[in-house]
């Protein structure tokens, strides 16, 4: 039987939403940068193994807080990870599907603006549904259902007219970013529901399940570096092209992987929902800052306005209204509807 759920504050609630926005909204928006501003770019199949390297290092820390000693530490470590091989095997699995996930983040944000990619990347809920119910054997709510086809709706809706970003160095792909956050979406969806599994299937610490997982992933991000980039970063370094910013990248990717089981444990799906809405509008701002993204219905609005330069005061304000009081509508709509969905899944 599983430990029972810990009672938290209300504070510490708050303190877990904080973390997850800011840790989410800045985690894309400095992968984009890192990605599409310098002139030397770093290997992404080495700063995913360096993450791997990081959360695995975070993980035993925290369980040696948790099991009170190193005696105890030790012995946890040998009989649930060196002791299991059967364990290590089964969670490579998820290692390799989340390795193929972290570098195609990569090459989706090499090639799709942030806030193109933060909402995009949130199909990984209907995904992670199926999922749910083909692997777990639940059954969704019509709500549910309801909920999913909304945000798929949402989707192409951001996707009709893209927002162009226009300070960027590197020549861009959209076709491949979305076929890169394609993948990205089915390997999170599967991952996520086939780690739930193992974790719900057995009374092991959720540490020693991170552990046993990390260890394989390094294994798997090793062989995708020397597969994918071994000659260059023989030739370069492993390090090539890294820089401050690309080292806060890692260190958010590895704060953020641990940061979310967490989140599973002491919150909700409705908090959840909240840090992703939230998430998303920061990257937005962050984006339209950092890489000049022009978001169409404002040019539309800048446009309307300078049509309108000529007119009287009374009819430009009406004419601001007409044009700005529907989108904060839609901009409601859109951060309502995702409550709802995070809160049915």
């Amino acid at each position: 039987m599983s430990p029972p759920k810990e009672n938290v504050s209300l504070l510490f609630k708050l303190y877990c939403l904080t973390v997850m926005t800011l840790v989410a909204a800045t985690y894309t928006v400095a992968l984009r940068y890192t990605r599409t501003v310098g002139a030397e770019l770093y290997f992404s199949t080495t700063a995913v193994c360096i993450t791997e390297v990081i959360k695995l290092f975070l993980s035993v820390g925290i369980l040696a807080r948790e099991s009170g000693s190193l005696a105890r530490l030790i012995t946890s470590l040998k009989e649930n990870v060196f002791g299991s091989p059967k364990e290590l095997l089964k969670l490579s699995v998820p290692s390799l599907v989340y390795a193929v996930q972290n570098n195609m983040a990569f090459v989706a944000l090499s090639n799709l603006d942030a806030a193109v990619y933060q909402v995009t990347y949130q199909l990984k809920i209907p995904c992670t549904a199926l999922c749910t119910v083909l692997m777990l054997n639940r059954t969704l709510s019509k709500l549910q259902w309801f909920s999913v086809f909304m945000l798929c709706g949402g989707v192409i809706l951001v996707q009709w007219k893209p927002a162009q970003a226009t300070k960027v160095q590197v020549e861009q792909n959209p076709w491949l970013g979305f076929g890169a956050i394609t993948i990205a979406v089915l390997c999170s969806g599967f991952a996520g529901v086939y780690f739930e599994k193992v974790l719900k299937s057995s009374d092991t610490s959720l540490w020693v399940r991170n552990i046993q997982m990390y260890l394989s992933g390094i294994v798997v991000t090793l062989v995708g570096v020397y597969m994918s980039d071994g000659a260059q970063v023989l030739e370069k370094g492993f390090f090539y092209g890294y820089t401050c910013f690309v080292w806060l990248v890692i260190f958010l990717a590895s704060v953020g992987g641990l940061y979310t089981s967490v989140v599973v444990k002491y919150t909700d799906n409705i908090m959840k929902g909240f840090s992703a809405a939230a998430a998303i509008v920061l990257s937005t701002v962050a984006s339209v800052v950092l890489f000049g993204l022009q978001i169409m219905w404002i040019r539309e609005l800048q446009s309307q306005l300078g049509e309108a330069g000529t007119t009287c005061p009374y009819q430009r304000r009406m004419l601001v209204s007409a044009i700005a009081l529907p989108k904060c509508e839609e901009v409601a709509d859109d951060v309502l509807g995702l409550q709802i969905l995070r809160r049915s899944v």
